[in-house]
């Protein structure tokens, strides 16, 4: 019998082919994504809950605006629920209504996502407004690295480079507010600007030996807060 991994891979893997693929083949790849829900145990259970109690209907109705609906609208556009399982349980059931037929994919598309009277540009709209989504909260709900796909690893890493970025910035900021040495104030200065630089490059051996560094100063200086500690926190993950 197959394992659980490998049934979560089909699942991430018929995600990243509707996302990549073609929109003659969107019909094939949404089936083949239901199917791999269906054959594993985890995500049974885990669209089980989300579904469970889930007002569809009145939540198709709030996400997707008719056109012409209070006169704001020349086009349906469509939108996703706050809620992270709220996403999910809406995504899974259009899905569901789009492969019994209950909707009509194409007609679906030219309406909330229309762009130029194109199929491929209004599919291409549509995954990254909807499917990236939906497969990112389910990756995030499995985030064994063995299990996701490369090109959401990648992101992953790419999230973590820029949050790490905005971080360090911040930490510049409230370390030439404290009352250092003027030696100390520099020597901190230099260090974030490496860090910076680093991380732009995603060079990681650098980027370890400049935080050993740094977390020295930091206890010289007695001078950690929250930002620092979240600097160290998020090299931690990458």
């Amino acid at each position: 019998m197959e394992d659980n991994r490998v049934k979560l891979q089909r699942f991430f893997t018929a995600c990243d082919e509707l996302i990549t693929g073609k929109f003659i083949l969107a019909d094939t790849k949404i089936g083949e994504l239901l199917r791999a829900i269906a054959t594993s145990e985890d995500l049974r259970g885990l669209f089980t809950a989300v579904t469970q109690g889930f007002d569809y209907p009145a939540t198709k109705a709030a996400c997707l605006k008719q056109p012409g609906e209070g006169g704001r609208y020349t086009r349906g556009e469509a939108y996703l629920p706050k809620e992270r399982s709220e996403i999910l349980a809406f995504v899974f059931c259009l899905l569901v209504d789009f492969d019994n037929g209950a909707m009509k994919f194409n007609d679906f598309l030219l309406r909330y996502f229309y762009v130029d009277g194109s199929y491929t540009a209004s599919y291409s709209l549509f995954v990254d407004r909807v499917i990236r989504p939906f497969r990112d909260i389910v990756h995030d709900c499995y985030p064994d690295p063995a299990r996701m796909a490369p090109e959401h690893r990648r992101k992953q890493e790419e999230n973590r480079l820029e949050k790490l970025a905005e971080k360090i910035s911040l930490e510049r900021t409230r370390i030439s507010a404290l009352s250092l040495s003027p030696e100390d104030g520099i020597a901190a200065d230099m260090i974030l600007n490496e860090l910076y630089a680093a991380v732009g490059r995603g060079d990681y051996s650098e980027l370890k030996a400049l935080l050993c560094g740094y977390l020295y100063f930091l206890r010289v200086a007695d001078c950690s807060d929250e930002n620092s500690n979240e600097i160290f926190r998020l090299a931690g993950d990458l």
